[in-house]
């Protein structure tokens, strides 16, 4: 089964943790030891992994991005967001995590980020728990 995680950016660009969020669906799930899918259903947005200790790691993240993949560059696609459907292939719509005795098997210092490429907006993230 899958399940569904609302989100609400705030911001044009921004990373939200997201992590809390997803051990809640791991915890309902009663799963010991298998597998959490997370993936995202929009063009403009991502998911990642990385370091949730120090707020600078994702400013750092997004400064790169914006950077190199600008809003106003001379892109061909007319909607104004091509730099968010490019930052989405970049950063990627889905990744896994081990669960193993019932918990998400991350890292000391990582964290599971939503990234907003073109917000404001409501957006969704799915979650599917597969048991070993």
């Amino acid at each position: 089964m899958v399940k569904t995680i609302s989100i609400q950016t705030k911001s044009r660009m921004e990373l939200q943790d997201i992590t809390a969020r997803v051990e809640d669906v791991v915890r309902a799930a009663k799963v010991k030891n298998g597998i959490c899918h997370i993936f995202i259903p929009h063009t403009t947005a991502a998911v990642t992994i990385n370091e949730n200790a120090d707020p600078s790691v994702q400013r750092d993240i997004v400064n790169w991005l914006n950077e190199n993949v600008p809003f106003d560059a001379d892109y061909g696609h007319s909607e104004g967001n091509a730099s968010a459907h490019i930052k989405s292939t970049i950063v990627g719509i889905d990744r896994e995590v081990f669960i193993e005795e019932g918990r998400l098997k991350l890292g000391a210092w990582q964290g599971i980020f939503f990234c907003e490429f073109d917000g404001p907006r409501r957006r969704n993230v799915y979650v599917k728990i597969v048991e070993d």
